[in-house]
């Protein structure tokens, strides 16, 4: 029996500068899933998070979050933006980042409180960055940056996580860290989904993917659809990937 569907996207269009950078878009993504959006540079992968989350402004078509729009299910949602596009030297600590992630349940006129301060805490600890809490988030590396990114969203308690490129620019200690949160948040019921440039490691991380180039090309169960048929649909090429039994 299929899971009900957390995120509903019909007929999404998105252009920039009069060019279609999305193309008529259907998607459906079941919850309790741990989804790769994968394709080639500029086939619109981050275009489409953006898109779900309100960011960018499609030209036509909707999303839903279970079944109501996106700005009605907000408080459900986290999300991880690529490192390029954060401002690593704002002056502030690893806790207060993971702090911010608490405003979207007491509003911006609250202070966070004990309660909320224990949760960031916690978040730090569950992504091995607790010893880094008062340091400067610009002094901190390009791994550790992110470990703290996803705290912030950790502490969110969200019921769907978008993450865009969360292991670009980590070393393999904090990608094994990353994927091994997010599997646990899939076992929890959460569905997470993550922009995803390596193909050799899907079928070992995910277990639902999306081919996506402008157009969807498929979406589905990794094991029944990451073939060498949806990879040069994908990419152009008569591509072929090895996947480790």
């Amino acid at each position: 029996m299929m899971n009900k569907i957390a995120v509903k996207v019909d007929d999404l269009t998105v252009a920039y500068n009069y060019k279609p950078v999305l193309w008529d878009i259907d998607l459906e993504i079941p919850e309790g899933v741990l989804m790769a959006i994968v394709g080639p540079n500029g086939a619109g992968k981050s275009t489409l998070i953006k898109s779900i989350l309100g960011i960018l402004n499609p030209i036509a078509g909707s999303v839903s979050i279970y079944d109501k729009p996106y700005d009605k299910q907000r408080s459900l949602v986290a999300y991880v933006p690529q490192k390029g596009s954060v401002d690593w030297d704002f002056p502030t600590t690893a806790l207060d980042v993971v702090m911010m992630g608490t405003y979207g349940t007491l509003g911006w006129i609250k202070r966070p409180k004990q309660k909320e301060k224990k949760a960031a805490l916690e978040a730090l600890e569950k992504v091995g960055m607790l010893s880094f809490k008062g340091r400067q988030i610009s002094q901190l590396s390009g791994g550790q940056q992110q470990r703290i990114f996803l705290a912030r969203a950790l502490v969110q308690n969200a019921s769907i996580y978008f993450m865009d490129e969360p292991f670009q620019g980590v070393d393999a200690t904090t990608e094994i860290a990353i994927i091994n949160i997010l599997k646990e948040l899939r076992k929890a019921g959460k569905t997470v989904i993550v922009v995803h440039h390596d193909l050799q490691t899907v079928p070992e991380y995910f277990d639902w993917v999306t081919f996506l180039n402008v157009k969807k090309i498929a979406t589905g169960p990794v094991k029944d659809i990451f073939n060498d048929d949806n990879l040069t649909k994908t990419y152009g090429i008569n591509y072929k990937v090895s996947v480790q039994e």
